[in-house]
């Protein structure tokens, strides 16, 4: 399990976008970049630099995959037909910890990642502590009778600040959830703009 060594705002402030959509990150208040220099009028970004950006985007904003894992998911968008970056949202938000947050049973892609890791769900009825496992259109997953009342659920649950998308079918009663579908760019609810394109280039050179 990789680890954010970094406090999760400063790639907020690197990036100058609130790439998780939260209330509390800095670049509400402050949309220049961190340090004596953030404010410093900013040349114009290689092409090169705007591919590596929009990685440094997407990989983070999954709870900052590691490099050796984000490399993976580009080699198998590759390989299957279609658009390689439409391939590579749609193998990122089947990842188990990525549909745990999508369906509100905890407020962030950190916590949704710690949330498997520690046992609290149940995939097809049997218990799956990997966050990068792959759900497959139609699998079942629940919550551990034990997790349904942790305090962690029943306010992420109530969260006005993003909905569910239509991909994935949530029953809050009961704690379950079921990929309908795998979605494309368009139906995920990013809050920023995210360009799978600029990193198939990225690992293409």
């Amino acid at each position: 399990m990789s680890k954010r060594i970094q406090a999760k705002h400063k790639l907020d402030r690197r990036m100058g976008q609130n790439i998780w959509g939260r209330p509390k990150s800095p670049v509400n208040r402050r949309e220049y970049g961190p340090g004596q220099h953030g404010q410093r009028r900013k040349g114009k970004m290689s092409d090169f630099g705007t591919q590596l950006r929009a990685k440094q985007k997407l990989k983070g904003y999954y709870a900052n995959i590691t490099e050796k894992q984000f490399r993976r998911y580009y080699a198998e968008a590759i390989r299957l037909k279609g658009d390689s970056g439409e391939n590579l949202i749609g193998l990122l938000e089947r990842r188990l910890d990525a549909v745990i947050y999508r369906a509100k049973f905890v407020p962030t892609p950190f916590a949704a990642r710690q949330f498997v890791s520690h046992g609290h769900v149940k995939v097809n009825g049997r218990r799956v502590t990997i966050p990068s496992y792959l759900v497959k259109p139609g699998d079942s997953i629940e919550l551990k009778d034990a997790s349904k009342q942790l305090e962690l659920v029943v306010v992420a649950t109530q969260l006005a600040e993003r909905d569910v998308p239509d991909y994935i079918e949530v029953d809050h009663t009961k704690m379950t959830a079921r990929m309908a579908r795998v979605p494309a760019l368009g139906e995920v609810p990013y809050p920023v703009q995210m360009e799978p394109n600029l990193v198939i280039e990225f690992y293409s050179r």
